[in-house]
């Protein structure tokens, strides 16, 4: 399960998030694709979406870009069904997409992300 904060009140992120999680979780969407899924370059369109999205929530009325970042669960779901991602990078998508509430949630994805993407070069030229 992917927490983003140790205290949601306070906005105290969980210590973490963008080290020992965000390694755990590229290290298991890796294995999960034996090398046939979860291409590093069909992830990277997903994070680019969400960079996309971050940059332009800071500017925009929020509640125009919620639906668009709840949106990413269906096109994780897509991708799976096409055989270019694994359930595991949907669940990835779906529990952090679950914690976002608010422009700062984004941030804080977008950033576990980024984390997630540099762990995940880690395992390989896909």
């Amino acid at each position: 399960m992917i927490r983003f904060y140790k205290d949601r009140e306070k906005r105290i992120l969980e210590p973490k998030l963008f080290s020992d999680v965000a390694m755990d979780w590229a290290e298991k969407i890796y294995k999960s694709g034996r090398g046939k899924a979860n291409k590093r370059s069909q992830l990277r369109k997903f994070f680019d979406e969400v960079a996309r999205l971050n940059s332009i929530a800071k500017t925009e009325d929020w509640s125009n870009i919620l639906p668009y970042v709840n949106m990413l669960v269906a096109k994780s779901v897509y991708a799976e069904g096409r055989g270019n991602t694994t359930n595991d990078f949907t669940r990835f998508i779906k529990q952090s997409i679950e914690k976002i509430r608010s422009r700062e949630d984004l941030e804080v994805f977008a950033n576990f992300f980024e984390a997630f993407m540099g762990f995940y070069r880690k395992y390989g030229e896909n």
